[in-house]
Formats: C-alpha cells, structure tokens, sequence
C-alpha cells in the first residue's frame, strides 16, 4: 500500500482489486497485491512449513494477499508489508473461527542488504532470463514451485525442482510436472499453479468521509427502522409454534432484541460501504473495523499482546467482496467470510529479523446476512 499507509487513526483507506503487468506485483515494487505467489519483503526469516499450516486440516495455505503498509516515523519500518495466508480446504470454514488463516508481519529499514536505497523505478527493469524465480536472488532461500513459500524438498528425479512437502510435490507431479521432469526441458517458472488464486494489484485511495449531520440523521432514521423491524421480527418468532412453545417469554424477547442488534449493524455496514461497493480493503492502522454483525467482536482481551509485550492494535481489513475475484463460490462448502480483520503490533518490533506472527479475527455473517452479503 504506498507510504500513505501511515495514517491517522481517523482516517481509512480504501483498497480495490485491478489488473497490472506482473513486473510490478514483485517484490523490489513493494507491492500490495492479491493472489499469486507471495512477494516477499525480508528474504530471510521467512516462516516454517509448520508455520504456514493451517490449524484445523494441516494441509499448507495458500497465499491470499499482502499488504504494504509502512511507517515513516521508524527506520526499523520503512519498508514493511503483511501477508495473509488461507485454507484452500472449504471444510475449513467454520463459523467465527479463524484457525484457517494466518497473518504476517516483516520490515526492513530503508538501507538493507536487498533491496536500492532509492525508490523503485518506474519504468520495467531489464529482466534477468538467467534468474531463477525458485530462489530468492540475495539470501539464497528456495521456494516451493507450488506455492513461493520456502521449500527444500527437491524432486527425487530431476532435482531441479523444490517443494514446502509431500502434498505440493504431488499437486505439481499431477499438473504438468509429470511430463516436464527428466525430459530434458526446465519446469516452467512462468506457468501460474492452479493451486493459487488469481494475481491482482491492491491500489489504494482515501475513503471520503461523511458529513456528520447526515450520519446522525441517518442514524436516527436507522433506529426508527430497527426498532419498528424488531417489532416486526418479535412478532414472527413468537407466532412460530416451534419456538415459541420451547422457549420461555424472556428468551424470546432476548431474541428478538438480539436479531435487532444484529440488523442495525449490518445495515451501517452495507451503508458504509454503499459509495464505493467494489472495496476488498479498509486499512487504517490503530483505527476500528466496520463489522458484518453484533455477533463475535473481539475484547481488548480476546486480542493476545505482541510476543515483545505491546499490544496489538487494528490495522486493515479484509472485505467479503474480495470473495468475488477469487473464484470459490461452489454450491457446497467454499471459502467464505464477513471480515477477516487484522491486528498487529502497536510497537512493529523487529521479532529478531524473522517474520512475525500477528492475529487475525474471522467474522463471519449471521445466516440471515449470509444470502445479501456478497451482493451488498
């Protein structure tokens, strides 16, 4: 996300998915992108296979997106970048739980041993045929063919081709490695895997802020419509048989007063966003996440400090539409969320150069949410 990624907490900037020369999605761009392989920031200390599992299958995830988000008050963070990573296993998915995802966090100074102390150019660089796009050109580190993720295991055949494990090896072996190894011809560096999801850029712009008249007088407008659709909601379930002969009075009231809540926070989402709909990222570091739903918002507690002491604050989100330009609707289980947003350290420490885990919260909708969401 450029430099303008060191915001004021009021302030929230937009990200939108767009086409761009693959060129500029690598890494001496300092890209924020989504899909394709990882562009990695530091080339060493990069994360372990185990690290880059997920909890629930074990299976490796898949690179879902990065997002460059530097802070120009501290040299240790003049260049800086998040990578989230997901769970291609649709089983996965369960409600409210974000064991299937998993956030990253890496920073260099402005002088560093990989990347030019000037800006990166505008214009293409000359393209090196010779380089090889498995390894990481200063640290040496190789990377999975499937995946860019650091990998070692090498082809028992051929030995020109490495891999994070077992099941990515067999991914590749089945796709077209079958017919590539001992013939003769190099693997394809070029040929994307089907294993990743489609490469686009982030690009970003300020979100335009509301006038606060209007904001209250939609607010009240809000609260009219809410209570009278809670009413309204109230009156359904208690006309229900089913529920309303297994459950006390007071529960249902409870209910009803809950699915109200609910309703008013997901119409201030899909108001919110209603202006730029196609959104896939709100960034504002140390600002708030726009949630889906009342339901599973995260306390101060529920947000573990930082391994170094200090404690994490919001930094982006990451918005169901994005959902869209991956291409995993199916009509059974699939990849889905409300929001997945990401906390990060307040101090951005240096986690001993190696890439640092941060936490990731998965909110999902509410079923009655679930239908409207993608198309809201």
């Amino acid at each position: 996300m450029s430099s303008d990624a060191d915001v004021s907490p009021a302030e929230v900037v937009l990200g939108f998915v767009e086409e761009a020369e693959p060129w500029r999605l690598r890494s001496p761009q300092f890209p924020s992108k989504v899909g394709g392989k990882p562009a990695w920031l530091s080339q060493t200390g990069l994360p372990s296979l185990p690290e880059l599992e997920c909890e629930i299958c074990r299976l490796p995830m898949v690179f879902l997106l990065q997002v460059y988000g530097p802070i120009s008050s501290q040299d240790r963070s003049f260049h800086r970048t998040l990578f989230l990573f997901c769970c291609k296993t649709p089983e996965c998915y369960t409600r409210n739980d974000s064991r299937c995802m998993k956030v990253f966090r890496s920073q260099l100074p402005r002088r560093n041993e990989f990347y030019s102390f000037e800006p990166p150019p505008e214009e293409e660089p000359p393209s090196d045929p010779e380089q090889d796009q498995s390894v990481l050109p200063v640290s040496g580190v190789k990377l999975c063919w499937v995946c860019g993720c650091p990998g070692n295991k090498a082809c028992s055949r051929c030995h020109t081709v490495t891999y994070c494990g077992k099941h990515h090896q067999t991914l590749h072996w089945k796709d077209t490695h079958k017919k590539e190894c001992c013939s003769g011809q190099k693997a394809s560096t070029v040929t994307t895997s089907p294993f990743l999801f489609p490469e686009s850029e982030l690009v970003t712009e300020p979100e335009e802020e509301e006038g606060e008249e209007e904001e209250e007088e939609e607010g009240n407008k809000e609260d009219t419509t809410e209570a009278e659709g809670g009413q309204q909601d109230t009156h359904r379930v208690v006309d229900c048989p089913s529920l309303a002969d297994g459950l006390p009075e007071g529960d249902l009231e409870e209910m009803a007063m809950h699915e109200t809540e609910d309703n008013k926070v997901f119409q201030r989402f899909k108001k919110k966003i209603a202006s730029e709909p196609h959104q896939v990222l709100r960034y504002s570091r140390g600002g708030s996440p726009l949630w889906v739903s009342s339901q599973h918002i995260p306390s101060d507690q529920d947000i573990p400090p930082c391994t170094c002491g200090a404690r994490r604050i919001f930094e982006f989100q990451v918005m169901p539409q994005l959902l869209n330009s991956l291409c995993v609707d199916s009509t059974g289980a699939s990849i889905d969320w409300g929001t997945l947003a990401v906390y990060a350290c307040s101090d951005s420490c240096n986690h001993d150069n190696h890439y640092c885990p941060e936490v990731i919260w998965k909110q999902d909708f509410s079923t009655d949410q679930h239908t409207l969401s993608k198309h809201a």
